[in-house]
């Protein structure tokens, strides 16, 4: 068979290749006996055919029973919005068919889990009633003690981008715990913490405020360097020796005051405000007695003028104001060897005082400040756990009070950037 009469292979831009079109497609077919193929008009996807499509008496065209119309067909109007090459089953496949399942995304951290506290080897306890309060656990920590006595720490878990907080008051041994402190601020640095804040319940060195002689050195200035440079980006501690310590550190400093606690509890036992007298056991306690003699209804102020011959040796002189037949309170920030306060006791029975109680916030209790604070010169001793009171250094006028909200407290506002001087009033 010859195709020699095909005029598409007849000219070309290549011998046998040609250019085909729709019209010597026909003629080819006809010229050796194939049937030709009628091409069918174009009709948009889902609409009617008109060859069979019956007139109805409204003039409305309507689909051959012959041929049932498509479940899938859309009005006119909508076939030609939609592309002509899109499928008419695809809104429906979509519709049936679920949607992909999105990629699980990393657990955002609560409010909760970005706050850690840890506690040292100083005051257990204590770290524990603050947890309680938050209503939070504990973080898993390692210290140990070499036998040289080196201190090794390890925190247990992970603190990436944590706010760390390090409950560790210098308590005696004051050197122990300090370097203590500062080997486990060192290990929470390391650990990638995003804040650490060290909380101190007592901070050691504060009586080394300043120079009163030449060739000094001023401890306190010190030790805050020394907690500032191990990477403590905050302090929160409680009634310093002297409030001008804040400024030594070049971090933020939150102080709080825990004669609150002890407020409390003298307005439990309901002393008359005519028989209170508040008593500043030395001249440097003026300002933290009367602060707290305002908010006994504002009682009366007595001071005791004291002359210091010696470090940790005091002799009282007399005393300045009324106190006969009152109830005296004695009011300090600490009681070490209790013989300032032990000898102001005295003084105050000596000028007639019906009742003397002893009040300070930090109990160091070195000897021997438990065979003077029983004596007998006291009603009751009252001090908070700050510093904890071991079981050898108890007697019956001795009350403890907790300070755990109080910090608790303070911890959560430092956390969460609320105003911490608004616990006071």
């Amino acid at each position: 068979m010859s195709l020699a009469g095909c005029s598409c292979m007849k000219a070309g831009p290549a011998p046998g290749f040609g250019v085909c079109t729709p019209a010597s497609r026909r003629g080819a077919a006809a010229r050796f006996g194939e049937p030709v193929r009628q091409r069918r008009p174009f009709r948009p996807q889902g609409a009617p055919d008109a060859s069979r499509a019956a007139a109805t008496p409204n003039g409305l065209s309507t689909l051959s029973p012959s041929l049932p119309p498509s479940p899938t067909a859309l009005p006119r109007s909508a076939d030609f919005q939609r592309p002509v090459l899109q499928p008419a089953s695809w809104e429906a496949g979509a519709a049936r068919s679920p949607a992909p399942a999105a990629a699980p995304s990393p657990p955002t951290p609560s409010a909760h889990s970005r706050l850690r506290i840890f506690s040292g080897t100083a005051n257990p306890q204590l770290s524990q009633e603050v947890v309680c309060y938050l209503g939070l656990e504990l973080g898993a920590i390692s210290i140990k003690r070499f036998a040289d006595g080196e201190i090794y720490c390890q925190v247990g878990e992970s603190i990436r981008g944590c706010d760390v907080f390090l409950i560790q008051p210098t308590a005696p041994p004051v050197n122990d715990a300090l370097v203590e402190l500062l080997i486990t601020i060192d290990a929470c640095r390391r650990a990638s913490a995003r804040s650490i804040t060290a909380v101190l319940p007592y901070f050691g060195y504060a009586r080394a405020d300043r120079k009163t002689a030449g060739r000094e050195s001023i401890a306190a200035k010190l030790t805050a360097n020394i907690i500032t440079e191990a990477g403590a980006d905050r302090v929160l501690t409680m009634d310093l020796h002297s409030g001008q310590c804040v400024g030594y550190f070049d971090i933020p400093v939150d102080h709080v005051y825990g004669d609150s606690v002890i407020l409390d509890y003298l307005a439990s036992k309901r002393i008359s405000t005519g028989d209170l007298v508040v008593v500043s056991p030395d001249v440097g306690g003026v300002a933290r007695a009367r602060a707290f003699a305002k908010k006994l209804n504002d009682a009366p102020l007595a001071i005791v003028d004291k002359r210091r011959s010696a470090h940790n040796v005091s002799q009282v002189m007399n005393v300045i104001g009324d106190v006969r037949g009152k109830v005296a309170v004695l009011v300090d920030d600490m009681i070490d060897t209790a013989g300032t306060i032990t000898n102001a006791a005295r003084v105050l029975h000596a000028e007639g005082a019906r009742e003397v109680y002893a009040c300070a916030t930090h109990a160091v209790f070195s000897p021997p400040a438990v065979e003077r604070l029983s004596s007998g010169v006291f009603t009751e001793v009252i001090v908070t756990n700050t510093i904890p009171v071991p079981p050898a250094h108890n007697f019956p006028e001795l009350t403890v009070l907790s300070v755990a909200n109080l910090m608790g407290e303070a911890i959560w506002r430092v956390y969460n950037s609320a105003s911490v001087q608004s616990i006071r009033e």
